[in-house]
């Protein structure tokens, strides 16, 4: 971003969280501006990681991610996901380990069959909600930028007020993004 769209005094403080979040993010979304996932770890600090995956011979590792003290949820909407609601939350008085993948929805479709060990992690779905995001086209009803979907989930697991937090963050950046483009800067 231009120096004077730069949203860095705008990340909130968040509470303490419970959750940690795991971005599966494709080796090609690395250096998009566009990409997302940078803003949720500026916003998230050491309660997310982005790892990179679609580097042959360096596959992501289950040992990293699934730990037996914490409860892992991969967020897609596949076929037999569940809503991430209260009810599934409270199910498992477990921490959750959010699994998100991210790229473009083509590559995030691939995640859960090409990282194996994702088959046996439950998939949790957000609702359909409309995207805040603009600066890429959305052609999928309820498809979302990682960013907001981070948000929502986290809306869902820890409070309203850490996803309204986050957010705001997000709109400031979108809207910093386009004045950029519009020659505002």
């Amino acid at each position: 971003m231009h120096h004077l769209f730069c949203v860095c005094d705008q990340v909130p403080s968040l509470p303490p969280l419970t959750t940690r979040v795991e971005v599966l993010m494709h080796k090609r979304e690395w250096h998009k501006t566009t990409a997302t996932a940078h803003l949720a770890k500026l916003a998230l600090g050491d309660r997310l990681r982005i790892h990179q995956r679609g580097h042959p011979g360096r596959p992501v590792l289950p040992e990293v991610i699934l730990l037996a003290q914490r409860r892992p949820l991969l967020l897609f909407p596949a076929a037999g996901a569940r809503p991430l609601e209260r009810d599934l939350i409270d199910e498992d008085p477990r921490p959750i380990t959010l699994i998100v993948p991210d790229g473009s929805w083509r590559q995030a479709a691939k995640v859960p069959k090409r990282v194996p060990w994702l088959s046996d992690v439950p998939r949790v779905t957000l609702p359909e909600l409309k995207t805040r995001y603009r600066l890429r086209e959305e052609n999928r009803a309820g498809g979302l930028a990682t960013f907001e979907a981070i948000a929502y989930a986290l809306g869902a697991i820890e409070s309203q007020p850490v996803a309204d937090d986050l957010l705001r963050l997000f709109d400031a950046m979108v809207e910093g993004t386009l004045a950029t483009r519009q020659g505002l800067g």
